[in-house]
């Protein structure tokens, strides 16, 4: 089986006065949240959703999925204090379900704009490799500092990638990673790291454009203005 892990948990400090958390904010009438479910509900392939949710919205987002006919999602459960406990709270609700060998696709609840082909595109690499990670080329120079005042490394950029998500693998894998890290008590960015943190290898998917995470109000602008000119497109054909 496939699963996706949409996580939309953690503080969630919102977007604006009403500091509505940014995953509720709506675009055209319709939540980000329910954009994002609508690429797994609509894939052929994906069997399931699992959605690490905060637990105070948990009844709005039950409401959202059946007011928009998102019909895959077989639990909502409540999120963690950071996105690395949420997904987490989320691998721990799937092991009644999931098999060793079963595909996740792990997935933040505020990025919207993927491809039906990006979703394939894991999959089929997480069944081969176990490990997939979607990825972006730098676009400009990254740079270290471990004081955060002074430069102590400049790696060169051609070698350079963003990690993006989906992050994809097979359930076993991924589930003992974190496993592993909270015996340990590591917490870690997002599943690359760890997977880094642990030697796993990971393979690279290509992202497809404007796959953005909405992290803060200028990137929810960029949404909405991108979404628009996607429609545009498919209506004029420009």
């Amino acid at each position: 089986m496939v699963f996706t892990l949409i996580f939309a948990g953690g503080t969630g400090y919102g977007i604006g006065p009403s500091l509505k958390p940014k995953q509720f904010l709506e675009v055209y009438g319709k939540p980000v949240i329910i954009y994002t479910l609508e690429h797994f509900e609509n894939h052929k392939d994906v069997d399931e959703i699992v959605v690490v949710c905060l637990e105070s919205h948990i009844n709005e987002l039950k409401r959202l999925t059946d007011r928009f006919g998102i019909t895959k999602v077989s639990m909502i459960v409540p999120g963690g204090k950071t996105g690395h406990d949420s997904i987490y709270n989320g691998l721990k609700a799937m092991k009644e379900k999931a098999q060793d060998d079963d595909i996740v696709l792990i997935h933040d609840g505020v990025r919207p704009l993927i491809t039906e082909k990006l979703v394939t595109d894991n999959i089929e690499a997480a069944k081969k490799y176990g490990a997939a990670i979607t990825v972006e080329p730098a676009k400009e120079s990254v740079v270290q500092s471990k004081d955060q005042i002074n430069i102590c490394y400049v790696p060169n950029r051609n070698n350079m990638y963003i990690a993006k998500a989906p992050q994809s693998f097979s359930y076993k894998l991924i589930y003992e990673a974190y496993e592993k890290a909270a015996k340990e008590q590591k917490r870690t960015v997002d599943s690359a790291q760890l997977c880094s943190i642990y030697n796993i290898p990971m393979y690279m998917v290509e992202s497809t454009k404007n796959n953005i995470k909405i992290s803060v109000p200028e990137d929810y602008y960029m949404f909405r203005a991108l979404y628009e000119a996607m429609e545009n497109q498919q209506i004029f054909g420009i």
